[in-house]
């Protein structure tokens, strides 16, 4: 049986299919030079990827999905987190990654 496409809607409102491998290429980058398995990262995007057909809805907000991929990156990697949350919430200047790296440092505690 052939599972339902699941949608992504961007921020700026353009839908397209969700896929995996994006989200696993994005995680790779993230984590290069870094003590992460290749399967730690596959088994990651296979995760939230179940996640998301569990709740049901054809279609995501690519938000919903960044902060899934941010939310367990965080507890992998912290370096790789800062990594993905750079490029994913692309900070306009240092202060604004400041703050970032500041929250990352209070959930630690």
């Amino acid at each position: 049986m052939e599972e339902t496409p699941l949608i992504v809607v961007k921020k700026e409102g353009v839908r397209e299919e969700f896929s995996r491998e994006k989200m696993l290429r994005g995680l790779i980058k993230a984590c290069e030079k870094r003590p992460v398995s290749l399967k730690t990262l596959e088994d990651m995007c296979f995760d939230i990827e179940k996640e998301l057909r569990n709740q049901g809805c054809s279609e995501v907000k690519s938000e919903l999905v960044g902060e899934m991929v941010m939310d367990r990156l965080a507890k992998i990697d912290e370096v790789a987190y800062v990594r993905f949350a750079s490029v994913y919430r692309q900070f306009k200047d240092i202060n604004v990654f400041i703050d970032e790296l500041t929250d990352l440092i209070k959930k630690e505690r």
